[in-house]
């Protein structure tokens, strides 16, 4: 299963940070499109991303995207839609993808 926690600010309430770690295992390693799509959108995601100022992780069964300070406002949308599109996801995977937002 691939398990998502999605941190955010309490004051401001943005997303500061966005992990994912796992594997859907809904299909052999190479054929798994919930695993694809999950990873173009941590992918894509990081490359919308305007200010660099955040720790990341992108290996195989581990992704990570955390702010180092707030996120600018740019950031911010780029974050709530990086978790928008993995709720998708999960929406119609229950059974591969779990979200968890702090």
């Amino acid at each position: 299963m691939i398990k998502v926690v999605i941190s955010t600010d309490k004051s401001t309430t943005k997303i500061t940070s966005i992990e994912v770690k796992g594997h859907s295992n809904s299909a052999p390693k190479g054929k798994d499109l919930i695993c694809a799509a999950v990873s173009a959108i941590i992918t894509g995601g990081i490359n919308a991303l305007a200010d660099k100022d955040y720790c990341f992780i992108l290996e195989e069964g581990h992704a990570l995207i955390k702010a180092n300070d707030i996120p600018s406002d740019y950031d911010g949308v780029v974050l709530k839609t990086i978790g928008t599109q993995l709720r998708t996801i999960e929406e119609s995977n229950k059974q591969f993808v779990s979200i968890q937002i702090l």
